[in-house]
């Protein structure tokens, strides 16, 4: 939520900046991989002093971002998924991954252009989880349930529950060079991306666990490669195409009946209600196409035992196309198809667990199951877009999507199939920018 309050007060503030001055914009949405130097220093050393080998520097990042240019000045978000090298240790695997959602502020050093160099910063929050596991899962459902404790998970700012349990305080700086490539037939260009720069938490405890500092693998060195979509304002004589961010909450109705069949059967607590979703939804038009990609988080958790929690979490993402069918004004409709990945994890935890190295001589005290697959959806939408600025500054835009999710797969929790929560009615509300 904080995130959302800053990109809303950011653009207030630079519209009365440039309201009155002659404008030019381009919206881009882009994916990055990379990779940032990472030392867990103090974990290390524990390894260390019971003679093992520590963990490889460096972790991997995926980013899916967004950047709107109002003359030099630069707006935009991102989510960045990491996860570290895993070693193994015995009969488990080491291993962690985090979760970042940012907000960027930046100036343009060049002119508007095929080229362009960008100085930015950066603040956000995130989500840490380490684990040691063991690294195959039971075969069936009943096999999980009489023996769950295969290890450890770790987690802060646990987004397993919900996407607003993200916590601490991140910040970034660093570069970023873009060139254009035309696309043959269309306005829209093909934008080269590179970044480079430093990620870090500037609260020394806010990552601590057990005993333990985790901060490094939310901070480093960081170089990042990648291509986008950009709409230049300079490829149209009339402007009749751009790409939105929005954030959206979201109904989906459903609920796991035959997971809480099973966990009543073992005698555990079930979950109550539907879960709870929030996510990212980036949306280019050009003239009446529709383009895109969601990304969001299904969220549920509750007490499994006088002992342990649990939670279900389901993360998808899509990549949509679709038709502008209705425009009036600033009111349109439009219809949309997504097809995309989604992932499923069950996980029972005890919240209670020792300080290392006490957990890392007896780690046994959770478990999880997983399962993963295709996705497809059909969609259709309102929106209203509201100017906010003398000379179309940017539109704030909220709209209202309906549509059915549909697996193409089982989605098993071992032998147990997932396919009937994962395919759900939904209906959300976003609010989100288009320049």
């Amino acid at each position: 939520m904080k995130i959302i309050a800053g990109l809303f007060i950011s653009l207030l503030f630079f519209q009365d900046l440039y309201a009155q001055s002659s404008m030019t914009n381009r919206s881009t949405f882009y994916s990055t991989i990379g990779t940032t130097g990472a030392n867990l220093r103090e974990f290390n050393n524990l390894l260390a002093d019971k003679g093992l080998s520590p963990m490889r520097k460096g972790y991997t990042n995926y980013t899916l971002g967004y950047m709107a240019r109002f003359n030099d000045f630069i707006l935009g978000m991102e989510l960045i998924q990491s996860s570290g090298p895993r070693s193994d240790f015995d009969d488990y695997t080491i291993g962690y991954r985090t979760t970042r959602a940012m907000l960027n502020v930046g100036f343009a050093f060049t002119e508007e252009g095929r080229f362009q160099l960008i100085h930015y910063m950066a603040v956000g929050a995130g989500y840490l989880n380490f684990q040691m596991l063991r690294p195959d899962e039971p075969a069936t459902f009943s096999q999980f349930m009489d023996n769950p404790r295969q290890g450890y998970i770790l987690r802060d700012g646990n987004v397993q529950q919900s996407s607003l349990n993200m916590t601490g305080f991140l910040t970034e700086f660093g570069f970023q060079m873009a060139y254009d490539l035309p696309i043959p037939g269309r306005s829209e260009a093909l934008e080269l991306i590179a970044k480079f720069g430093y990620s870090f938490s500037p609260f020394e405890d806010s990552w601590k666990l057990n005993g333990i500092s985790f901060s490094s693998i939310q901070s480093g060195a960081f170089l990042r490669v990648g291509a986008g979509i950009s709409i230049p304002d300079h490829n149209y004589f009339y402007k009749d195409a751009d790409i939105g961010v929005h954030l959206f909450g979201s109904m989906n109705f459903t609920s796991p009946k035959a997971l809480n069949e099973r966990l009543a059967e073992k005698g555990y607590n079930t979950f109550s209600g539907r879960p709870n979703n929030w996510g990212l939804k980036i949306m280019g038009y050009s003239k009446d196409w529709l383009y895109g990609m969601d990304l969001y988080n299904l969220g549920m958790s509750g007490q499994a035992s006088e002992q342990l929690e649990h939670t279900l979490n389901s993360v998808r993402l899509y990549a949509n196309l679709g038709k502008k069918f209705f425009e009036f004004k600033n009111l349109e409709m439009g219809v949309l198809g997504g097809l995309g990945y989604g992932n499923l994890r069950y996980t029972l935890y005890n919240p209670n667990k020792p300080d290392f190295p006490a957990l890392f001589e007896e780690p046994d005290f959770d478990g999880r199951l997983t399962g993963r697959g295709l996705m497809v959806k059909p969609e259709v939408y309102i929106g209203y877009g509201l100017p906010l600025a003398l000379g179309k500054f940017f539109k704030v835009f909220t709209a209202v999507h309906a549509g059915y999710e549909q697996p193409l797969g089982a989605y098993r929790l071992g032998d147990l199939g997932m396919a009937s929560y994962m395919s759900n009615p939904y209906v959300q509300v976003s609010l989100g920018i288009r320049p």
